[in-house]
């Protein structure tokens, strides 16, 4: 792996005054200059309105104790997730709920049982109807950890002098993504840090020899996600031009800017605007597929959660392209980082699950991602409620893949720590075994059906006619090319019982045909 430059040296930013160096920060980072001219932006007061957020939260106290007010935003989000009475013509984003009625329901007592049975079942049966038992996995990988960013409560942060600082050389990148495939993934999220000595264009060439890489018996990449730290529109439309690129994700981390400030007082990262309007200049360079998200236990998760669906609905309104996924990630320690023993926003796992399952309830088209942050235990309970996509056997060191057997990520030397260091196989034979479908499904990216398009299938109620066969036929990939013994055993009499939750009879058969093509050595199969 490579160190410190020569122009760039541990040394030199070690003799910067931290504390009174943001402009000579940015100055030696340009890591994604903007190039267009006549260039407009929306105003992010415009965007996140925080005013409007605390007079919401204010206001729905008293109807939070309201039992009538609360079934009835309830029944309203099972409606509106069948798509009643709106107009959902455009983007995948179709928001259940309005602000009003999303601060109602999360000012409402996290111990009260009887309205938590019923926000889990309205969840429930919200995220069965369109996603099913589904879970999509991928894998994230980390290409460098060199960065300028001042946040405190990352591992990363530029002054963590007790990290070794590295980024992935060409050949170590393509043996990082073959180890990754030779543990059946075929959606990778790649991240990195923000640091001249790994520029955008080292990313830009990372990205592309990942999305070429194969690997016996059947490894390959169908879908690359990034998230990088914020890019100018003139960059976005280079990584559009890839044809590598699915999603661009980025988490504004805290939509307080006071909070905001605060954690980031320096570096290229402590603008707060410029990171926020980064889906608008996504979507200007051609990039409709964005994710956004909030680490959870910077500030209050009920501000976070409202400046989400601003966030996502300003979205929506501007470019007719709402958010595709919503992160949920929530804080960890990380070494030397002592903010985590710090804060006192931590969400602690009663309100951390009731802010997911209103999440749900209230985006019910959005996709909603849950990493190896949270503990087994967690993560089974989250998966019930509403996320729909997770990550698997991760590893967040650099060339961890590997170098080390997976699961094992206790050296420190990563963002944050994990909770969750199953491997991928057990993730796998857990799922299978508690009724849910793991899935490596990329079809409906690389067939076109986003926005407008796959809104009209959700309309039919033909999803699962689509969704469901395709997870049955890469989780069938899996077992046949890397499951061990126990989960291929748990798996093929999984298939048999998923073969049952195809609503279709004439695809069900086209599917156990399928089946048989897998079987038989034919690989990537979708409808």
């Amino acid at each position: 792996m490579i160190s410190f430059s020569k122009n760039y040296s541990s040394e030199f930013f070690q003799k910067l005054n931290l504390q009174n160096s943001s402009t000579l920060y940015r100055s030696f980072t340009r890591w994604s200059p903007e190039r267009e001219k006549n260039l407009v932006l929306p105003k992010s007061s415009d965007i996140i309105n925080e005013k409007e957020i605390w007079q919401v939260l204010e206001s729905t106290k008293p109807l939070a104790k309201d039992p009538k007010v609360i079934d009835d935003i309830l029944e309203k989000a099972k409606e509106r997730s069948l798509l009643k009475g709106i107009d959902s013509s455009t983007g995948e984003f179709v928001q259940g709920l309005s602000l009003k009625e999303t601060a109602t329901l999360l000012n409402v007592d996290v111990h009260n049982k009887k309205f938590m049975d019923k926000l889990y079942d309205t969840a429930l049966s919200i995220k069965e109807r369109i996603y099913g038992n589904r879970i999509v996995l991928f894998a994230p990988l980390y290409t460098s950890n060199f960065c300028l960013g001042s946040c405190k409560y990352c591992g990363y942060r530029v002054e963590n002098k007790e990290i070794k600082r590295s980024y992935l050389s060409n050949e170590e990148l393509v043996k990082e993504v073959e180890a990754i495939q030779k543990i059946g993934h075929k959606r990778i999220l790649m991240l990195c840090g923000e640091h001249p000595n790994y520029p955008f264009e080292k990313f830009l060439e990372a990205v592309q020899i990942a999305s070429k890489v194969k690997s016996p018996p059947h490894g390959d990449v169908r879908r690359i996600n990034i998230e990088i730290p914020a890019i100018s529109v003139t960059d976005m439309k280079r990584l559009k031009a890839t044809n590598c690129v699915g999603t661009v994700a980025l988490f504004q981390e805290t939509y307080h800017r006071e909070t905001y400030k605060d954690l980031h007082p320096y570096g290229p990262k402590s603008n707060y605007d410029w990171r926020l309007l980064n889906m608008d200049r996504a979507n200007l360079g051609g990039i409709d597929d964005v994710g956004i998200g909030a680490l959870f236990g910077l500030f209050d998760y009920k501000f976070e959660v409202l400046a989400l669906l601003q966030h996502a609905i300003h979205l929506e309104n501007t470019y007719n392209s709402g958010p595709h996924t919503i992160s949920i990630p929530r804080l960890r320690p990380a070494k030397n980082t002592p903010y985590f023993t710090k804060t006192k926003w931590i969400v602690d796992d009663p309100n951390f699950i009731k802010l997911v399952a209103i999440l749900r309830v209230s985006v019910p088209y959005t996709g909603m991602i849950l990493s190896t942050r949270e503990s087994q235990e967690m993560r089974k309970t989250l998966m019930h409620i509403g996320i729909s996509q997770m990550s698997a056997g991760s590893r967040t060191n650099i060339g961890s893949y590997n170098k080390k057997e997976e699961g094992d990520d206790s050296s420190g030397e990563g963002q944050f720590t994990l909770a969750d260091l199953r491997p991928t196989d057990e993730v796998i034979r857990d799922l299978l075994e508690n009724g849910y479908l793991p899935s490596f499904c990329t079809a409906c990216y690389r067939l076109g059906r986003t926005g407008e398009e796959f809104m009209s299938i959700a309309k039919r109620g033909d999803i699962h006619n689509y969704c469901h066969p395709n997870g049955i036929l890469t989780i069938a990939e899996y077992l046949h090319d890397y499951a061990s013994p126990t989960t291929k055993k748990v798996g093929f009499v999984a298939l048999q019982r998923e073969l049952l939750n195809i609503p279709s009879k004439s695809i069900r058969e086209k599917v156990k045909k399928q089946l048989k093509q897998i079987e038989s050595g034919v690989r990537d199969i979708y409808w």
